[in-house]
């Protein structure tokens, strides 16, 4: 931009001399070929009129005096026409001081000057006015000249006019082409330059670090945020996501995004533990060219420290208000214990105690399974393993869940669960299949089928849950077991706490197992469940 303001200062300080210039540079070029046409003249041949050819030397003397005094770009254009037309009667002068010389050949310099300048007028003064001093110098002189010479000097000179005429247009049209590609230019170079500025002021704008990486990992872009959170410092001190362990050198995120890596929402600690760490969340993007190469990535950078805190103090208020439910819940169960212990109670108080009992049960497993998940890391889950058919825990949770998907038109399809034995705890187990068929009615919007299977192999159990429903979104799936990440469902928020899967994949990791899903929007969504027959020992 100052190189812009000094070219625009250093113009208006020097004008444009074009005009000047050109009319000096012509005139002393045809001055020069005149006084050595005159010289060899004077030196080999024998003058006829010296006094005349005298004339025409100073005229042209005067002429080239004139050109060089005078400002021709404070004044009119066609003012600039008045020297190479006073060449044309200098040079008339010239031809009649020595008619054999042939010194008429340079009035083709102020005939093709005035056609190159003058247009269509200086084509014509130029051409005509060169070609009638031509016979008038002929007439004058009352010399016998051959016909085919009296025509061929004039066609000669009114060939060259054209010829300067035709370029000289052609070199304004090509002058004028080009500066309208330059002004197209400077508006393009203009255009692009606000549109750098608004980009970076958005940039600079918003809260999270953006920089751009070129394929040789040097930095060409970055905003103030990306500075102010120091993300691209290579010697900060990180530690991993859970706030503990150090990041390996060379492991940073700028580290890996130099190395070409794509990754997304990966989460560092800035800082040791402490109160003024702060937490990063890095995402990189690669990018490419039209010929599908390399050119780089973009890393954004989100300072979530406050999001982190909060799900910290969440966690915490969770686990301390399930730890208070614990103590009255298990005396709960002790009095219910007691109270079925005893002898006098009827048949129909013994079924409605131990209808609470169970339920007062599996609510202590729950809390029990909340306090694991708000804990650091993957839940911790009690599996006490016992041989089982993995057949019967699927076809109870199946039963119980036919009422609700009958309420909304759905039908479940027990008839792919064959009879397989595993060492499970029937409990967790019935816990992960109630979640998986639980989300399926959930999530289904109604009027269609869940199929729930079991088979095996010869070392695994397997059991599927699949649907008919709207499927889950793409950018869902990757978070889908994550502690309470609910998917959006039709635009509103799915319903639950986001700890079923969650909870549910660590009761089958405990088992030695895994869990899978596969879904397309549209098509439905397909749990796979893959757990161990033989496991000794129970995990914790």
């Amino acid at each position: 931009m100052d190189a812009a303001v000094t070219v625009s200062r250093t113009d208006a300080v020097r004008p444009d001399r074009t005009r000047e210039r050109v009319t000096a540079v012509n005139q002393l070029l045809l001055a020069a070929a005149c006084l050595v046409a005159c010289g060899l003249v004077v030196v080999v041949g024998e003058l006829a009129a010296g006094d005349v050819l005298f004339v025409g030397m100073l005229l042209l003397f005067a002429l080239t005096v004139l050109a060089l005094v005078v400002p021709w770009n404070r004044v009119h254009p066609i003012w600039v026409g008045v020297v190479p037309t006073g060449d044309l009667l200098a040079i008339f002068l010239l031809q009649i001081g020595d008619p054999d010389s042939e010194l008429w050949l340079l009035w083709m310099v102020p005939a093709t000057w005035l056609a190159t300048v003058g247009g269509w007028r200086g084509l014509v003064v130029g051409a005509g006015g060169s070609s009638l001093l031509f016979w008038a110098a002929s007439i004058m002189l009352e010399q016998e000249v051959d016909p085919v010479h009296t025509y061929l000097g004039p066609l000669v000179l009114t060939a060259g006019s054209i010829v300067a005429f035709v370029a000289a247009r052609r070199a304004a049209a090509q002058r004028t082409l080009l500066d309208e590609q330059a002004t197209y230019l400077d508006h393009a170079v203009e255009r692009a330059r606000r549109q750098e500025d608004a980009v970076s002021e958005v940039l600079d704008a918003v809260d999270f670090g953006v920089v751009r990486i070129g394929a040789d990992g040097s930095v060409s872009v970055e905003n103030d945020a990306h500075l102010r959170l120091n993300a691209f410092d290579d010697t900060a001190e990180l530690y991993d996501a859970d706030g503990v362990t150090p990041v390996e050198p060379g492991q940073s995120p700028a580290a890996r995004a130099r190395r070409g890596e794509v990754f997304e929402n990966v989460l560092c600690w800035q800082g040791p533990p402490g109160d003024s760490r702060r937490a990063l969340q890095s995402t990189v993007r690669r990018l490419v060219d039209v010929d599908g190469a390399d050119v780089g990535a973009i890393l954004i950078t989100r300072d979530v420290t406050a999001e982190q805190l909060a799900g910290q103090m969440r966690d915490e208020l969770v686990a301390s208000v399930s730890h208070e439910l614990r103590t009255p819940l298990t005396s709960v169960l002790g009095h219910l214990d007691l109270a079925l212990d005893g002898g006098d109670v009827g048949p129909h108080a013994r079924r409605s105690l131990e209808i609470a009992e169970r339920n007062a049960s599996r609510l202590l497993v729950i809390i029990g399974d909340v306090l694991a998940a708000t804990g650091d890391g993957p839940g911790r889950f009690d599996v006490r393993l016992v041989r089982e058919d993995i057949a019967r825990v699927v076809q109870a949770s199946a039963e119980a869940m036919e009422p609700r998907a009958a309420a909304r038109n759905i039908r479940i399809d027990t008839t792919g669960i064959e009879s397989v034995e595993a060492d499970i705890d029937p409990i967790r187990i019935r816990q992960v299949v109630d979640n998986l068929v639980g989300n399926a009615v959930n999530y289904h919007t109604g009027d269609g089928l869940i199929e729930v299977g079991v088979t095996s192999d010869d070392k695994h159990a397997w059991l599927v849950v699949r649907d008919d429903g709207p499927g889950i979104a793409e950018e869902s799936l990757p978070r889908l077991f994550e502690r309470r990440y609910r998917a959006a469902q039709a635009g509103n928020m799915a319903p639950g706490n986001g700890l079923g899967l969650a909870i549910s994949r660590d009761l089958v990791r405990a088992h030695g197992g895994e869990i899978t899903v596969q879904s397309e929007p549209g098509g439905g969504a397909t749990f796979v469940v893959r757990l161990p027959l033989i496991r000794r020992g129970a995990a914790a």
